[in-house]
């Protein structure tokens, strides 16, 4: 609770991971917290001692094949609430849908119904954190609250390899869909926050002006604060200050938090990829989807058996992830409404 002369802030913390993969969604995580002014001065800093072992920069925290430590936070944030639906430490995919902002109809409608199963059954799920790092998280949470940093929300954006290739063929790519996703989940979580916001985001890709690059945001008001490699930030009546940072992950509470959580998101997503092909092909390598030998040996290894599928080479694997590179947009440098 605030002190007599504190009053509560509302922060959100919004990461992507699966930028850039062959396979496999990207996935745009954000997390809203309550905010004393005390606690202002620690959410806005790296974690420190011993909490620095279990919250900051997901690169170096969790890898591919061992993401407990994303599911442990993930799993303490929906156990109290903070995801759409109620979650009560059930399997794996009730978790899954607990963190997303869409039904489980929403996140299907680009499936054809024969290949719904490459991305979201849930056969052979287990939970990968063991109760102990998942009362560690609570811990860790407990002491942020005490702090003066109250988690109320989590959500995380799935856009799989057939949204991804759309957005292509729309003029959208890699990091425009990563912006827009992360202006959707600023959007629902200041609703739910009920004031305005300070979003720390990070960077997507080379941009240094965003004004141009709004999706949802687009038909917002909003002055330009400052714009540059590092940082970039904008001021936007009745919604707040949204800042796009370097390193993010790195140097904010929130923005930490929402890397790992979506870390694990996007391994388990991917996992059910492999699963679903190693049915019938158990040799098959446990790829990451990521541009390495193993992910192309994978991608070999079932070009048969997804023709024999009729698997749309859209539903499977990104194009132009490779090649794509950040587009350079212009931001008016005076506030104005941009069109919708």
């Amino acid at each position: 609770m605030p002190g007599p002369d504190e009053q509560y802030r509302f922060r959100i913390g919004a990461d992507e991971n699966g930028l850039g993969p062959r396979l496999g969604p990207m996935v745009v995580t954000a997390v809203l917290a309550r905010v004393t002014d005390a606690g202002w001065k620690v959410v806005g800093k790296a974690a420190k001692g011993k909490l620095s072992e279990r919250l900051g920069d997901s690169k170096q925290l969790v890898s591919h094949g061992n993401v407990a430590l994303g599911e442990a936070w993930a799993r303490a944030l929906a156990r109290r609430g903070a995801g759409r639906t109620a979650y009560t430490d059930g399997p794996p995919d009730e978790l899954l849908h607990a963190l997303s902002p869409d039904d489980r109809s929403a996140l299907r409608a680009p499936c054809p119904d024969h290949v719904q199963d490459q991305c979201w059954s849930a056969a052979g799920e287990d939970l990968l954190a063991s109760d102990a790092m998942v009362k560690i998280a609570e811990q860790d949470l407990d002491s942020l609250e005490h702090r003066g940093v109250t988690i109320l929300g989590v959500r995380s954006v799935v856009l799989c390899a057939k949204r991804m290739n759309e957005g292509l063929d729309a003029g959208k790519n890699r990091f425009v869909l990563d912006l827009n996703a992360m202006e959707r989940l600023v959007l629902e979580l200041r609703t739910i926050a009920g004031h305005d916001i300070t979003a720390v985001c990070g960077k997507v890709g080379g941009f240094g002006k965003y004004g141009r690059a709004f999706g949802p945001l687009s038909g917002h008001l909003h002055s330009v604060i400052e714009e540059g490699q590092a940082r970039s930030a904008y001021h936007f009546p009745g919604v707040g200050e949204i800042a796009f940072l370097r390193d993010a992950d790195a140097s904010d509470l929130c923005v930490s938090m929402a890397s790992l959580v979506g870390k694990y998101v996007r391994e388990a997503l991917m996992a059910r990829v492999v699963r679903f092909y190693r049915g019938e092909l158990p040799e098959l390598p446990d790829a990451s989807g990521y541009h390495d030998p193993v992910t192309t040996r994978f991608i070999e290894g079932t070009r048969l058996l997804r023709k024999s599928r009729d698997v749309p080479e859209v539903c499977f694997e990104r194009r132009g992830a490779a090649e794509a590179k950040p587009v350079s947009v212009k931001a008016p440098s005076k506030a104005k409404r941009t069109a919708p």
